[in-house]
């Protein structure tokens, strides 16, 4: 039956599926340009769970590829926010957009042009975001934690999803 379902894969689907598989692998050896190599296990759960996520990209496999990730950049030692955190921003982001796009027809459709163009454009302006977030959290490293901060991130973060649904929402036709 998978192997059935991977034969039928058009070239996008492929194209798109290494990029779901490769993110999150990405984003993990990320983390050991840091100097703080993540470990066997992590890597390997990360591999796997990417390989699920690449076949089956609509399952809760590819939120464990995604949460090894972030247990494995969490867990490391290093105190700051290194820049390499930015290209694993872009890895995963890029993983969940490829997987959002896969997962819209059956597997030997070729993929629609706008559709993946749309996503495309959506998944660049959600990774515009990274490196401002890097520049704040590096612009912050080390000064006292103000009161009501995190309050204030949740509330941001809010309003940007509401507006971002809204702006980059389903047009209607005219």
């Amino acid at each position: 039956m998978i192997g059935q379902a991977i034969r039928s894969w058009s070239r996008g689907q492929w194209a798109l599926r290494l990029v779901v598989l490769a993110g999150p692998v990405l984003a993990t050896w990320a983390a050991g340009l840091t100097g703080d190599p993540p470990g066997r296990l992590a890597l390997g759960v990360v591999v796997v769970a990417s390989l699920g996520f690449a076949v089956f990209p609509e399952s809760a496999v590819g939120t464990i590829a995604f949460a090894t990730v972030l247990l494995t950049w969490g867990l490391g030692s290093s105190p700051s926010t290194p820049p390499e955190a930015v290209l694993a921003a872009g890895a995963l982001v890029a993983s969940h957009v490829a997987a959002l796009v896969v997962s819209y027809g059956p597997d030997d459709v070729p993929l629609d042009r706008r559709l993946t163009l749309t996503w495309l454009v959506r998944g660049s302006a959600l990774f515009v975001v990274a490196p401002v977030v890097w520049l704040l959290a590096t612009g912050l490293e080390g000064q006292p934690e103000p009161a009501g901060l995190w309050v204030a991130a949740v509330a941001a973060l809010a309003v940007a999803g509401v507006v971002a649904t809204t702006s980059l929402g389903p047009r209607r036709a005219t």
